[in-house]
């Protein structure tokens, strides 16, 4: 019989693999599977205790550790809705994901209790009416939350998270219905307004699944499994935990990646497999003996943004490990592509569909690209999620399939290569400016670090392209150097009108460039508060 349930793959290792480590945190602490299968259970139980039902959402606020695993795995049994946010969200984000999930319950950390306390005592407000802060229409779902508290000292009402563990667990009746709601994940949006997808337990182990079946294997039943990436990103909450739990194999969390404590954690724990986002290679590829500090590791894993075919080179030929990368994205539960389904991997590619996913490109009048044009990538799968949160806007369509606003092609073999995000595209004059394209082109001029290209209004062209750059040194020669470089490489139309030399580009936990915040930086500036 399948399962349907990401928490009852717990309850099936604890069988057989009863006194075997299945999460070790940095630090040293450590569960076995029959441990963490009574953890589980015993959070499922005390979360009923607690007066919660079936549908009600519980928010996650926590860094990696393993009472992430036992709270997220016992809301998932427990049949209410799991709520994961980034730990490091300030006051107002916290308050809004609070009141726009409907929350009625918190667990926070020591790291996390102050801003959590802040963002509680702004929704308390909200809902008091003692406040505008808070949109109405997210203060109309929102709930007066209780707080529990790991690792620190709770104040007031709040709890400890002891008590959300029940003293003897009782068996909760199996997942009636997979398409019930199994959590929300907030994803990275322009406007500032919460935007949750919605993920049912079906899309959860369906994309579990189609990954296990890929081959050859991205986890072995004995690897041992690199947990750096934040568990509250779909990433290394689906891709990394639930790999791991469906091939019982063993975690080891890190709170955040260091380069340097990382690499020994890898050698102390002999760490196999090595998911990973795109910086992470930046920072490890100038350490000298690299080869010998990776030692034990198989396979590297690289998601959640493109990964250059020039960096997976020099890392193979630096350390002798195969990296593969793929694409995903939170509405996909992750896993779209990867290239261990390629036929022949190829630079560039992000790699061939998982078993079970469809992918088409359309154009922009809905219709399949003529010869090798780009088109807007569509997928089909049991993996997809069922819209936005609260009334599934935003979803598939009736046929199944939905559109995931990146552009990219496919080769005959059915590799995928990702051109751009379709709301990143630049229109100058009527013609489609992929800001890829002129990013590639500028990080070849000597002296810059990296790039980002967006569009601004202009009122000749519509739009008119600029670009972000981090210099090594010398801002302004760097600045002239991308201008003439650009205007040998680059039609007229799409060389930057303006370079900006900047000191960081703003990147999200997973290494994507947050372009939403150079847009608004760039409103500032037309409005004149800007220099």
């Amino acid at each position: 019989m399948p399962t349907h349930d990401v928490s009852a793959l717990v309850a099936d290792a604890a069988l057989d693999r009863a006194d075997m480590l299945a999460v070790v945190e940095s630090g040293g602490r450590s569960v076995t599977w029959a441990v963490l299968e009574d953890e589980v259970a015993r959070v499922a139980t005390g979360l009923g205790a607690a007066g919660l039902v079936a549908g009600q959402r519980v928010m996650l606020v926590l860094g990696n550790r393993i009472e992430f695993v036992t709270a997220y795995l016992g809301v998932l049994r427990a049949q209410v809705v799991a709520v994961p946010v980034n730990p490091r969200s300030t006051v107002g984000e916290l308050a809004r994901m609070i009141a726009d999930s409907g929350s009625r319950l918190v667990v926070a950390d020591a790291e996390t209790v102050a801003t959590v306390r802040d963002a509680v005592r702004l929704v308390r407000a909200a809902l008091a009416g003692a406040t505008d802060e808070l949109d109405a229409e997210l203060v109309g779902r929102a709930h007066d939350p209780r707080v529990y508290v790991v690792g620190a000292e709770p104040e007031g009402q709040e709890q400890v998270y002891d008590a959300l563990r029940a003293a003897a667990p009782v068996p909760v009746p199996p997942l009636p219905d997979p398409e019930k709601l199994a959590c929300l994940l907030y994803t990275s949006g322009t406007s500032g307004r919460p935007r949750a997808a919605m993920l049912t337990h079906r899309a959860l182990m369906a994309n579990i699944d189609q990954a296990a079946e890929v081959e050859p294997p991205m986890i072995h039943g004995d690897d041992v499994v690199l947990g750096v990436l934040p568990l509250f990103h779909v990433y290394g909450l689906n891709a990394v935990l639930g790999g791991v739990l469906r091939h019982r194999a063993k975690l080891v969390l890190a709170d955040h990646f260091d380069p340097q404590a990382t690499l020994d954690l890898i050698d102390d724990e002999a760490v196999s497999v090595v998911p990973v986002a795109p910086p992470v290679f930046a920072h490890w590829l100038p350490e000298e003996h690299l080869r010998e500090r990776l030692g034990p590791v198989r396979l590297m894993l690289s998601g959640s943004a493109p990964l250059s075919a020039e960096v997976i080179e020099q890392f193979g030929e630096a350390t002798g490990i195969p990296v593969h990368q793929g694409y995903g994205l939170t509405e996909a539960s992750p896993i779209v592509t990867s290239t261990l389904c390629s036929v022949e991997p190829r630079n560039g590619s992000v790699g061939a569909a998982l078993p079970g996913i469809e992918i088409k490109l359309l154009d922009d009048v809905g219709q399949p690209p003529e010869g090798d044009d780009p088109g807007e990538i569509w997928i089909r799968g049991a993996n997809v999620f069922s819209g936005y949160w609260p009334d599934g806007e935003g979803g598939p369509d009736l046929h199944g399939w939905w559109g995931t606003g990146d552009v990219g092609f496919l080769d005959a073999s059915g590799d995928l290569f990702l051109v751009d995000r379709l709301k990143d595209l630049v229109i100058v004059s009527g013609f489609n400016v992929y800001p890829n394209e002129v990013e590639d082109v500028i990080r070849e001029v000597e002296g810059v670090a990296e790039a980002a290209v967006i569009g601004v209004d202009d009122p000749a062209t519509g739009e008119a392209v600029v670009a972000y750059v981090v210099a090594v040194d010398g801002a302004e020669e760097v600045a002239a150097a991308v201008r003439a470089h650009c205007a040998v490489r680059l039609a007229r139309f799409k060389q930057p009108s303006r370079v900006e030399v900047v000191d960081e580009l703003p990147l999200t936990v997973t290494g994507k460039v947050q372009k939403g915040r150079l847009r608004g930086l760039e409103r500032r500036r037309s409005l004149g508060l800007l220099e």
